[in-house]
């Protein structure tokens, strides 16, 4: 059965007085290497469907949710019940309200078949793989990795009228290196892989290997760093996941106020930085509606359909915006702002390549990523976590070696209030949290005094 049609068979089965169906059917593509050769390709195909039954009580509005795999046409109707059981023994949800009607036009049409990926997607990008693959050989170094492709269909319907649908690219390259020189990483998102630079990915990774062959031990302390845009989307993005409203309403996040509410319209850095979302952002683009598969602090399955749109955070270095949904909006009184699946950091005028950072570096630090990264403190949203594949002393200017790895521990929201420069903003693709969210923006930051607070025997 065709997911519109899971759907719309969903919606004529249900018995409760509302009712809300997502079908998301998916398709992946993918290579895996290892030491210069390739290992593994394969394509694989998984559906799932998931039944919102809503239920008048006289308190308000029950929910059950029920979400499947591989529903097939005989198994829709005992889904359907499944969720109207799950309805019936819930009370009234705190965050019901009407359905969404209406949704953003455009994308393709409601009765198109599902897009599809295939192995198809790495035409151009194998080649340049196997090319890369050749001169590690040469070189003395190995590579080990993978190239993964998703292209998600989902179908959202409703017993109010609502029909939307949004067709998911989600592609990812993470290329390891390994040599003389230790270990050095590089990864990159992408929609279809034919924007992936191989050679420019290689080559910077041969460049670190290089950099690595002279090893220089620091003691723990803080250090005048330098954050490539990856790390950067690594503590940003945990930024975003804490920025709920109701959670910072309720005083339970760094964003929350003391005495009560919250901190949105406070100075947060100390420049005119900005971290946006934006379904419509070039080759970011993301869902223009809401699609919640269950409630939570920062969702809403009422939310379901309610369009996005383009949203600032932070603006100017001022906290603008909170993660909403209509329930916590109607409870903090702030604009409906709710979670975008992109995010981008911008400084003041464009600003240096990382090239041109490093060079102009008197003494410090220049990371690679970081890894294993934990929360210490939700109130300070302190995080700590590991160095990894590369940290590098810099010394007039030059890489002069690489330096053992640390433990650190900071806070995104105090970083900002602590930036020395913000460097050009560009795609990149974040280490820890890659099998989450792909898409994001970011620039390099000098901090004048990032926290090494132990030395790492991770190598």
């Amino acid at each position: 059965m065709r997911p519109q049609e899971a759907v719309e068979r969903a919606l004529s089965l249900s018995r409760t007085d509302d009712c809300i169906v997502i079908a998301d059917e998916a398709s992946t593509a993918n290579l895996r290497w290892a030491g210069n050769t390739l290992t593994t390709n394969g394509v694989t195909r998984s559906s799932r469907l998931t039944v919102i039954a809503l239920r008048e009580t006289a308190g308000g509005v029950a929910a059950g949710v029920v979400s499947r795999s591989a529903v097939g046409a005989d198994g829709i109707e005992d889904l359907v019940r499944a969720a109207e059981a799950d309805a019936a023994g819930n009370e009234a949800a705190e965050d019901a309200r009407p359905l969404i009607t209406e949704g953003p036009s455009g994308g393709a049409g409601w009765d198109d078949d599902p897009a599809e990926t295939g192995i198809g997607v790495f035409e151009g990008f194998a080649p340049a793989l196997g090319e890369a693959f050749a001169a590690a050989q040469a070189g003395d170094r190995r590579l080990y990795g993978f190239a993964n492709h998703v292209l998600t269909s989902t179908f959202l319907g409703s017993s109010a009228g609502l029909r939307l649908r949004h067709d998911q690219p989600t592609g990812l390259l993470e290329l390891n290196a390994k040599g003389a020189g230790g270990s050095a990483w590089a990864g990159t998102g992408t929609r279809d892989f034919t924007d992936v630079d191989v050679p420019a990915l290689t080559g910077d990774l041969a460049r670190r290997l290089e950099w690595g062959e002279r090893r220089v031990d620091l003691p723990a302390g803080r250090y005048e760093t330098v954050l490539p845009p990856s790390a950067v989307a690594d503590l940003m993005i945990y930024l975003y996941w804490s920025a709920g409203a109701q959670d910072a309403q309720d005083g339970r996040t760094v964003f929350s106020a003391p005495g009560g509410g919250t901190r949105v319209g406070e100075k947060l850095a100390n420049l005119p930085v900005t971290l946006s979302s934006d379904p419509a952002a070039p080759g970011m683009e993301c869902a223009p509606f809401v699609v919640a598969h269950a409630s939570s602090r920062e969702a809403s399955v009422f939310d379901n359909g309610l369009a996005l749109g383009a949203t600032d955070w932070i603006s100017g270095g001022t906290l603008t915006s909170l993660a909403q949904t209509r329930h916590s909006a109607e409870r903090t009184g702030l604009p409906l702002t709710p979670p975008v699946d992109n995010l981008a950091l911008r400084g003041p005028d464009g600003g240096a390549s990382l090239e041109e950072m490093v060079a102009r570096t008197e003494r410090g630090l220049l990371l690679t990523c970081l890894w294993y990264i934990r929360e210490v403190d939700p109130q300070s949203l302190l995080l700590t976590g590991l160095t990894r594949d590369g940290v590098y002393l810099v010394e007039d200017g030059e890489v002069v070696g690489a330096v053992n790895n640390f433990r650190f521990n900071e806070s995104p929201v105090d970083l900002l209030s602590r930036l020395a420069e913000v460097g050009e903003t560009r795609p990149t693709l974040p280490r820890e949290w890659s099998d989450y969210f792909t898409r994001a923006a970011m620039p390099a930051l000098r901090i004048p005094d990032f926290n090494m607070s132990t030395v790492s025997q991770a190598s």
